[in-house]
């Protein structure tokens, strides 16, 4: 079976990608390589993928429908795993039109061609800030998500409504996966560990938000890129056990599934800096912000479903974690960029 991943020259979706490829997989990847963030990352995230044998390059946008329709019908893959989006929080506020082509229009796209070319299952990325408001933590799937704080946040639950309809309309199985704070080596340079660590190496200040009264349930890169191979192994099912009467969120009786991907250990901002300090060897200069527009103060993620659906869930400590990123930061980003 073939794979096809959409944003594969993204951060989630080179590892993703790569851990397909390294298991013997045939991945057609698709990117725009729009230039969003730094072109030349994306770029060399390529370039490692199209060094490993079963990996084909399509230079195209989830936008451009006649694209994407003749790109699965030549391809026939039994999966599509979705991970092109416009990303980011704080952009949606002032690029509002950019994820209503990317992350709505673009997902309609896949969704219409994974139906007309009967695609075996379609995995999506979700994302934490579905959670918007709730304050009620860890965040679990069978809460409610009708209050979000962003447009981005509104585009991802978007697409979890429009994935059930066609799962129920059409019994194309989706499975939503809602990640939590992503990291790792080649990560974005728009998230707060590259962020930080550019920053800390130059001897300025870094910007931290709501006077580093945050937590985040910091997820490692390699951990999600497994769930999200694991997850694609196991098509989305009905819930057998589904009540119409009171309705879970997170099931269905049509074939669709919505799974967290966290660690489920939220960090301190605080004590997240003080270990990157620690794996950079440099002291940061912290220059406290108020809060931003769209963000909320803390996230956890509650993995319960996620393990009994795959028998795994994200595991890799803070403290790996962050001395992967800095080693790869020190010796491979530096010399990138």
């Amino acid at each position: 079976m073939s794979f096809v991943v959409t944003g594969a020259a993204g951060f989630i979706g080179m590892h993703v990608a790569a851990a397909l490829l390294a298991r013997g997989e045939q991945v057609i990847g698709v990117d725009n390589l729009n230039d969003y963030y730094d072109v030349r990352l994306k770029q060399a995230r390529l370039a490692r993928l199209q060094a490993q044998a079963g990996f084909r390059f399509e230079h195209l946008g989830v936008q451009d429908q006649p694209a994407i329709e003749a790109l699965i019908a030549r391809t026939r893959p039994g999966c599509v795993i979705h991970l092109a989006a416009q990303a980011g929080v704080r952009y949606s506020l002032t690029h509002p039109h950019a994820y209503g082509q990317a992350n709505l229009v673009g997902f309609l796209n896949i969704l219409e061609a994974c139906r007309r070319q009967g695609v075996g299952h379609l995995v999506y990325a979700s994302s934490s800030s579905v959670y918007g408001g709730n304050v009620v933590r860890p965040f679990q799937e069978g809460q409610g998500v009708d209050h979000p704080v962003s447009l981005y946040a509104a585009t991802k639950k978007a697409n979890e409504l429009m994935a059930h309809s066609y799962s129920h309309l059409f019994g194309l199985p989706t499975t939503g996966l809602r990640f939590f704070t992503v990291y790792g080596p080649w990560g974005r340079p728009d998230m707060a560990p590259m962020l930080f660590a550019r920053a800390m190496l130059a001897g300025e200040p870094i910007r931290v938000f709501n006077g580093g009264n945050m937590q985040r349930d910091f997820t490692y890169v390699d951990d999600v890129a497994e769930a999200v191979v694991r997850v694609a192994d196991k098509p989305a099912t009905p819930d057998a056990g589904f009540d119409r009467t009171a309705p879970d969120p997170a099931t269905s009786s049509a074939p669709w599934r919505v799974f967290n991907v966290g660690q489920g250990q939220p960090i301190d901002l605080g004590a997240f800096i003080t270990t990157l300090e620690g794996a950079l060897g440099v002291t940061a200069v912290r220059d406290l912000q108020p809060m931003q527009p769209g963000d909320v103060e803390a996230t956890a993620a509650d993995c319960s479903r996620l393990q009994a659906w795959i028998g795994t869930r994200p595991s890799t400590s803070l403290s790996i974690g962050i001395d992967r990123f800095a080693h790869w930061y020190r010796h491979e980003y530096a010399r990138l960029c």
